[in-house]
């Protein structure tokens, strides 16, 4: 059963990656209905609704993939990504925040957890921890070196951008 099912979702993967994202959206909900509980191919299938712009539909599948135990660290850090994002553009932006500042405290090395997080810091009118975030991310991550001249001060004014003398 393991290598049927794995020889679907391969192929399932391969059509969206080809940009035949319907078809592989209606193979992914066929193995829904067939491996419910497997949160890899509810990982695949949100990651297609997302493709498709079909956000609301993508939701209840990664709730599924991150809820249920197997996924790879890979793949859990990206299914957290894709349900906080997910979260976000439908305007569910606590449940985004709570999501991935969960998923950045999971993988604390994660600079895309970590953008997304202020993304969604900035839609609940948390300005300043946004940019405390970006500031930080930015100084620690930049190669450009004129910022990273910088990167002593900019990490001093992103704890706090109020600050005067």
């Amino acid at each position: 059963m393991t290598a049927h099912r794995d020889r679907l979702l391969a192929e399932a993967v391969r059509l969206r990656e080809e940009g035949h994202r319907e078809e592989a959206r209606e193979r992914l909900l066929a193995l829904c209905e067939q491996f419910p509980l497997d949160p890899e191919v509810a990982y695949q299938t949100a990651w297609v609704h997302d493709t498709l712009g079909l956000e609301a539909e993508a939701v209840p599948h990664y709730v599924r993939a991150v809820e249920e135990p197997g996924l790879s660290p890979d793949d859990r850090r990206g299914a957290l990504l894709g349900l906080g994002s997910t979260y976000r553009v439908l305007g569910r932006y606590p449940e985004a925040v709570t999501t991935l500042s969960d998923a950045a405290a999971e993988f604390p090395g994660d600079a895309a957890l970590k953008t997304f997080l202020a993304m969604a810091l900035y839609n609940t009118g948390r300005a300043h921890d946004a940019m405390e975030i970006l500031l930080t991310l930015l100084a620690a991550t930049s190669q450009d070196p004129d910022i990273a001249g910088y990167r002593l001060a900019i990490e001093h004014y992103a704890k706090d951008l109020d600050a005067t003398m």
